[in-house]
């Protein structure tokens, strides 16, 4: 039972009493686990002294596990029955014991007052593309272009071959460059050009990620030269891709491109929205709050460039060195203080329409991410944590808020994924794995860099990724092209 204390401005204070009866049912579970789990020579599994396990495990870690076990289920539960939102919360833990009620007590901060504008009147704009014969048609001229074959020709280098090259001098190596993707210092270079030939191709002055790369010559010579054949589209090549007949192939096809249309099209509307919400916002946001996002995004880089195998302090080094720091800073802020203004329009939202959570629907989708991650319920709520878990149950709040405002516009947003769900293919894929569809998708790609706006690729489940609404999104292998020649031997 949860129990408001005190609540000046943003500020709030309340209690929680957990009855006697849920402590002893959480310190059976965790005895219940230890004996499942810890070993004792001497004894059958399951049948160990409690003290002889204690002693095992250490004194207190039975306390530890039980008072994690109450916070993680008891928390997040008080701050949906007295309906809060928290910014930030410090939790104070009373004694616990077996047989005895366990009660603590915590202090947040709630987000600020705010005043959302008339977004019924909203008019929406944003559409699915139309997917046309033209665009299925091109789709099919990139499956043929990706399953193309290269049959070795002797005579001079032609617009649309692939090149075996090797770099001469100490780093140099050999590797592929397809033509008719290539930069065009390295293509006018190489055109014309014969096996055995030497090779100078001036690179000029470019940047290369976080690199500035001064005009240079780099030397190769010309190991081998492909012409590309292409299949021709008839139900043979459909059959090499695993349909039954190139009518099938098209078919399939045009439904996997609506289908993804119409989920870029969801996705626009709902950020015309949100950038609707958020324009007509009214708000005095703290300051505390900001640099609070800002500081949680800065540790997510932080821990992306941790698991690259590159430290913050040289990155922010170089980035000092290249004179990009305060610019870098300065994205960070904006994109902070963006992320802020978004959450607290979806909040808001969420409370003007009175749209809530259940116990139910919470726990359906827990079990639902917990087991995308290959983790059980239990595990997934460790990981997370009682501010965790929160975060993930106003999350979800916003996004069903988010759907119900759209439907109202129009019928919107019908196609998003939650976070529990994985991106399905609807159409079977060539043997390489590669997707059909990516050609219609403009070279849309999902990188994995350390960036100010803080999208990074997290490995594990965490507060930040356990968010409603994550949108499916199109990934598109990279193709070597040209421009490598001068880059590689540039780093």
């Amino acid at each position: 039972m949860a129990e408001l204390i005190s609540r000046e401005g943003n500020k709030v204070q309340f209690r929680v009493a957990v009855p006697a009866a849920e402590v002893n049912r959480a310190y059976e579970q965790v005895w219940a686990g230890l004996a499942r789990d810890v070993r004792v020579p001497g004894f059958r599994p399951g049948k160990a002294p409690r003290k002889v396990l204690e002693g095992r495990v250490g004194k207190g870690y039975v306390e530890n596990e039980v008072r994690d076990r109450l916070l993680q289920a008891h928390y997040p539960q008080a701050v949906r029955e007295l309906k809060l939102s928290l910014v930030d919360a410090q939790i104070e833990p009373g004694s616990l014991a077996s047989g005895q009620s366990f009660d603590f007590t915590v202090r947040g901060e709630t987000y600020p007052e705010v005043t959302l504008g008339d977004w019924r009147g909203a008019q929406l704009t944003a559409a699915a593309p139309e997917i046309t014969d033209e665009v299925l048609e091109r789709t099919l001229s990139d499956l043929q272009e990706r399953n193309a074959t290269f049959q070795t020709v002797e005579r001079p280098i032609e617009a649309t071959d692939q090149v075996t090259i090797e770099e001469l001098g100490e780093e140099g190596g050999s590797y592929p460059v397809y033509l008719d993707v290539a930069e065009p210092h390295v293509r006018d270079a190489l055109i014309g050009k014969n096996v055995g030939d030497e090779v100078e191709i001036t690179v000029p002055a470019h940047q290369h990620g976080d690199h500035e790369h001064p005009a240079h010559t780099v030397r190769v010579r010309v190991q081998g030269v492909q012409t590309k054949q292409l299949q021709e589209l008839n139900d043979e090549f459909a059959k090499s891709l695993n349909f039954d007949s190139l009518d099938r192939l098209r078919t399939e096809l045009r439904a996997e491109l609506e289908r993804r249309a119409r989920q870029e099209g969801d996705a626009a509307r709902r950020e015309e929205f949100i950038n609707h919400l958020v324009d007509g916002m009214q708000a005095d946001i703290p300051q505390a709050l900001l640099d609070r996002r800002r500081e949680a995004m800065l540790e997510e880089i932080r821990d992306d460039l941790g698991r690259q195998g590159v430290k913050w302090g040289e990155y922010e080094g170089f980035m000092r060195e290249q004179g990009k720091l305060d610019e870098f800073m300065a994205d960070l802020a904006k994109n902070a203080e963006s992320r802020v203004k978004r959450d607290l329009a979806l909040e808001k939202l969420a409370e003007d329409l009175g749209v809530r959570v259940s116990d139910a629907e919470f726990n359906q989708t827990m079990n639902a991410l917990a087991q995308a991650n290959s983790l059980t319920p239990q595990q997934l709520q460790s990981q997370l944590g009682p501010e965790g878990l929160n975060s993930y149950y106003i999350s979800l709040t916003r996004e069903k808020a988010l759907q119900q405002a759209l439907t109202q516009l129009g019928g919107a947003g019908q196609t998003q994924a939650t976070p529990a769900q994985t991106q399905q293919d609807g159409v079977a894929q060539a043997d390489d794995g590669q997707e059909t569809a990516e050609a219609a998708q403009d070279g849309v790609t999902t990188d994995g860099e350390a960036t100010a706006d803080g999208t990074t690729t997290e490995p594990s489940v965490s507060a930040q990724q356990a968010e409603a609404g994550a949108e499916a999104s199109t990934s598109q292998p990279e193709t070597q092209t040209g421009e490598q020649a001068g880059e590689r031997n540039a780093e």
